[in-house]
């Protein structure tokens, strides 16, 4: 049960136009599915600004709120905190009334805090509320940058004397430096991948597992660190408020805590800018069956997903509804209706999830991948069904996708699921992202399959490896060779030849594609 202040604050957010109405009911729904305060979410998933929110509880509860961009504060009443006392409490005096001390609490709503401070300075206290970032931010000017602020990236020290970085900062350079991810490893220094390539952050020390565990710890819930502890691995997502989120895998190594952390955008970027074929766009218009979006990690599978159910949103009054681990990419509803589902918190399992969704009267399934043979059963069932099923698979091209489904079964099941996914498959499209022949970025090669009756009766009559042939010769229905694509990425000169020789499947058959020009 959500308390009353959590319901003023919501409504006030609303009214002031910081936040939807719908962008509310799905934080407040989330607050009240996982116990957590409903300031938490907003701001976890990128709803509202830490500033933002701050002002706005200030002004629910009647309480000034100091902006520390509009508000200078008074030497005398800054240098009068203890920094001991001000740091542990983040707490900084603003200016005198009188006998009274004007000070910002981070949180002012902290009772001890205040009678500290006014125990540490002899003064009658006004509590006011300011955001964490200025206050830290504050106290740096006022006391001096601590010995891992000097060194580029901000921070305190733990009770271990271990410095402590503020993981904000550090997925801002992320941002910053067009990286996609960020890694934390005992005994290096943070390192950034940047086009493909692993990067240390300059100007920081190697890091030891207390410090990853103090970085870590600081930005996952309750819940979250005791699910961690129990099964050593944590997959989670995290909001930098006003950039982006982060989807974070937390694990052991070494008996240290290591992580990963990959940006993921705020806006789910249009099908026509991520650099696919138009014929992929198609896949969302369908009404029923199974569309799978294969390739290695990191090759934009959840991106291009992310975009297709972007379509279904904006074009049709659906139900749509997710089952991911962990959720990336947040959507609102628009002409759909859509319910996201995250494994480990909304549900135990992928499998789990798929037994009920049946049920709940969707119209469209996303299914984050599919892992076993539950799984797959299951969204063959669905897509065979009358629903439109999107799911991943970690496979190389269409061909290995398709034998990999058939595979899962026993023996005496295969010829079944042969038939089974012959009749439900819509198309296949697997994926690369290429480092580009500049530096600067990373081009998509995409591989398209249709499931025309060619190629469904190629699936029934076990010929799977036969697929490629029909897919070379294929484009009037849309499909696409990784061999042609990545051709013609080097003909419009994005990648270079040897990169497309390195990522190709023939070397010969991508030799005549560049000297031929066409397909």
């Amino acid at each position: 049960m959500l308390s009353s202040q959590a319901r003023v604050l919501g409504e006030f957010l609303v009214d002031r136009h910081v936040l939807s109405r719908d962008d509310l009911a799905i934080a407040m729904a989330e607050a009240r599915r996982q116990s957590e305060p409903i300031t938490q979410v907003l701001i976890r998933n990128g709803l509202v600004g830490e500033k933002d929110l701050t002002a706005a509880l200030a002004e629910t509860v009647g309480l000034r709120f100091i902006d520390f961009t509009e508000t200078p504060l008074n030497p005398d009443a800054a240098t009068t905190i203890p920094e001991s006392v001000a740091r542990e409490y983040l707490a900084v005096g603003v200016d005198f009334d009188g006998p009274r001390l004007i000070v910002a609490f981070a949180d002012p709503g902290n009772d001890a805090g205040v009678l500290a401070v006014g125990q540490a300075t002899g003064y009658e206290i006004v509590a006011a509320a300011g955001s964490r970032y200025e206050i830290g931010h504050a106290l740096d000017q006022i006391f001096g940058v601590s010995s891992v602020a000097q060194q580029g990236s901000g921070g305190l020290e733990n009770p271990d004397g271990a410095p402590v970085l503020d993981v904000n900062e550090l997925l801002a350079m992320v941002i910053e430096s067009g990286g996609s991810d960020l890694h934390l490893t005992a005994g290096s220094p943070p390192v950034i991948r940047v086009n493909g390539e692993l990067k240390p952050v300059e100007g920081i020390e190697p890091l030891n597992g207390s410090q990853i565990r103090e970085i870590i710890y600081a930005i996952l819930t309750q819940k979250q660190r005791e699910k961690f502890e129990n099964e050593l691995e944590l997959d989670a997502s995290y909001t930098l408020p006003g950039r982006s989120r982060f989807r974070l895998n937390v694990f052991l190594q070494r008996d240290s805590v290591g992580a990963v952390m990959r940006a993921i955008p705020f806006e789910i970027v249009e099908l026509s800018s991520l650099g696919l074929p138009a014929a992929v766009e198609r896949f969302a218009d369908l009404p029923r069956g199974l569309v799978l979006v294969t390739g290695p990690t990191g090759s934009g599978k959840s991106t291009t997903l992310a975009s297709l159910i972007d379509i279904v949103n904006k074009t049709k009054a659906l139900h749509i509804m997710t089952v991911e681990d962990p959720i990336e990419f947040l959507h609102t509803h628009k002409k759909s209706v859509v319910n996201q589902r995250e494994v480990g918190e909304d549900t135990h399992s992928f499998s789990n999830a798929l037994r009920h969704v049946l049920r709940q009267d969707p119209d469209v399934i996303l299914v984050g991948e599919m892992r076993d043979l539950e799984t797959i059963s299951t969204a063959l069932t669905a897509a065979e069904t009358g629903h439109l099923v999107f799911a991943t698979l970690h496979t190389q091209d269409a061909p290995q996708s398709i034998d990999r489904i058939i595979d899962v079964f026993p023996a005496h099941q295969q010829q079944q699921i042969r038939v089974q996914l012959a009749a439900s498959l819509q198309g296949i499209v697997t994926q690369q992202l290429i480092p580009t022949s500049d530096g600067k970025g990373r081009a998509v090669a995409a591989e398209i399959l249709a499931a025309t009756p060619a190629v469904r009766n190629l699936i029934r009559e076990g010929k799977v490896h036969q697929i490629y042939s029909v897919m070379q010769a294929g484009a009037k229905h849309g499909m696409v060779t990784m061999d042609q694509s990545l051709a013609a990425l080097v003909r419009e000169g994005k990648i270079s030849r040897e990169t497309a020789f390195e990522r190709c499947t023939n070397e010969e058959d991508l030799k005549r594609l560049i000297q031929s020009g066409g397909f």
